[in-house]
């Protein structure tokens, strides 16, 4: 980081009486609660909160996809917003700290240093005095928010936030005393239910493609259950990425076929109709886009498919439903271009005699014919094809 920037956050942080002991930021006149994340039936992360007038220290417990302990200290004015925030990642073995952020309000701009692996990164960043930095599986930052969203008489606001290194609108919006809904810019709309000071008592994130549920209870140790969870890494049993990658190669009547997607897990949840929802569009995987290629033109019923690479989508219903072709690659499989696909061509649903915990795309051959199989909890989808000879 420019030595000009180092003085300038230290300059802020004298100004304002930031550089103080944790023991004495905290108020005698605190609230203790907790949230904690699921994802099907395992827990992804829980928070623990500590709230003051004029601190919020929250202790996290992110077990994806290494089990890491967070420590966040947050200091706000008398109107609640942000004036320093310290942000740790730790190491819940040995406790080292392995990367910080330290977030400082400087007029209508944030400095932020960012330190990992011994270097530090500084920046400015235009903000409005209510920005707070958007943490992945952290939800406290959006009780904060609530609650100053409804001591501020608002009943819908787009929420500034800080996503790496620019800000991002995430619109909240009141319904009722008890209920409010929050949109991330790229997953979608979450459900939330509140207390009377509009704070954070259930997130629903079914809708989304996170598909969290977070919830608000009492006190917890964090630091006793970011050591379990670190213990279950080592011998194998921790929760690793929420979903992986996978690939398949496969020659059928001479076309060389590959297909790569993301893997995400059952975790006890039901499957089509519910995560997957009957009739609409989903990115077949996770994360970036499922993608598909073959060495020779391909025929699905009527559709041709030259040679090249794809990517592949699908609406899913309960009989059956459709595959989409698409001629874009490299996006996320959350970006479909309906203006560029190949085709759509039907498949089958088929049951599955056991259940498939991790989703999984076959490429098969039967009769003569190719297939690409959809296989996730108890179904599988089909689509079929043919290889086109000269």
């Amino acid at each position: 980081m420019e030595r000009s920037h180092c003085r300038r956050v230290t300059r802020i942080m004298l100004a304002t009486g930031m550089i103080v002991a944790e023991s004495s930021a905290l108020s005698a006149q605190t609230t203790t609660f907790s949230f904690s994340a699921l994802l099907g039936v395992d827990t992804v992360a829980i928070e623990r909160v500590i709230l003051s007038k004029t601190t919020l220290r929250a202790d996290v417990v992110i077990r994806s996809p290494q089990t890491r302990l967070h420590k966040h200290l947050l200091t706000i004015d008398e109107h609640g917003m942000l004036l320093r925030l310290t942000a740790e990642v730790l190491d819940p073995a040995s406790g080292s700290v392995l990367s910080s952020t330290v977030y400082v309000r400087d007029g209508d701009s944030i400095l932020v240093e960012e330190t990992r692996q011994g270097r530090t990164n500084g920046y400015a960043l235009a903000a409005p005095a209510e920005a707070l930095p958007f943490i992945d599986l952290v939800h406290w930052p959006f009780d904060h928010l609530l609650r100053s969203m409804r001591s501020g008489g608002k009943t819908a606001w787009n929420a500034p936030m800080i996503t790496r290194q620019r800000l991002s609108e995430f619109p909240l919006a009141f319904f009722g005393t008890d209920s409010a809904t929050v949109t991330h810019p790229t997953r979608g709309t979450m459900r939330l239910s509140l207390n009377a000071e509009g704070g954070l008592l259930m997130l629903d994130a079914g809708a989304t493609t996170r598909a969290l549920i977070v919830r608000r209870g009492g006190d917890v140790d964090v630091g006793m259950l970011a050591k379990e969870y670190a213990a279950r890494d080592v011998v194998g049993r921790g929760m690793g990425a929420l979903s992986g990658r996978d690939s398949m190669r496969m020659s059928i009547q001479g076309a060389a076929l590959w297909v790569d997607y993301g893997t995400p897990e059952k975790r006890g949840r039901e499957i089509w109709g519910k995560l997957v929802k009957y009739g609409k569009l989903w990115r077949t995987g996770a994360n970036r886009a499922t993608h598909f290629s073959t060495s020779k033109a391909l025929t699905f019923g009527a559709l041709e498919v030259p040679p090249g690479t794809y990517t592949l989508f699908s609406i899913p219903e309960e009989s059956g439903g459709f595959l989409m072709i698409n001629k874009q690659t490299g996006q996320n499989g959350q970006s479909h271009d309906a203006s560029r696909d190949l085709g759509r061509v039907p498949m089958r649903a088929r049951d599955l005699d056991d259940t498939v915990e991790v989703f999984t795309i076959r490429l098969d051959e039967e009769k003569g014919k190719g297939l690409i199989r959809l296989q996730w909890d108890g179904k599988e989808y089909v689509a079929e094809f043919e290889v086109k000879f000269q």
